[in-house]
């Protein structure tokens, strides 16, 4: 399994990173600090032309240059890229977050905890989910 996590915050990169590996689902992990570059990787444009398509995406909702949001809307509109689920793990729990994620076709929205036993937990059961439970699209 290949998972895109795009999230600028470094902090929670690195705890996603180590709760992904701790588990024995096997995976490659990508990372991009923001949306805008979240988008040149899944178009394999620039510095990303040799970028793998991933085969779940964690998007962090609030960054720079081109948010969550943002990349949820343009990901979902675009026919080769449609197909890849996307989880929105974020700290917001607003509802205009929730409901406007869903609106925009988010798979999954996923509130970061603050406790890092429940974050850890909470991405080994996402991982546990695409990895195990799930079946996805084959990569184009």
């Amino acid at each position: 399994m290949r998972i895109l996590v795009v999230d600028d915050d470094p902090g929670d990169v690195l705890m996603i990173e180590e709760a992904l590996v701790d588990s024995d689902v096997e995976k490659v992990i990508d990372v991009v600090n923001d949306g805008q570059e979240a988008m040149e990787f899944l178009r394999r444009e620039g510095r990303h032309r040799d970028a793998r398509r991933p085969d779940v995406i964690l998007l962090d909702l609030n960054m720079p240059r081109m948010d969550g949001r943002q990349v949820l809307g343009a990901v979902k509109q675009d026919v080769d890229l449609r197909t890849i689920p996307i989880v929105v793990l974020t700290t917001s729990n607003a509802d205009t977050d929730i409901v406007g994620s869903y609106t925009l076709q988010a798979n999954a929205y996923v509130t970061k905890p603050i406790d890092l036993d429940d974050f850890n937990d909470v991405v080994h059961r996402i991982d546990e989910f695409f990895g195990r439970v799930v079946v996805l699209p084959k990569r184009s």
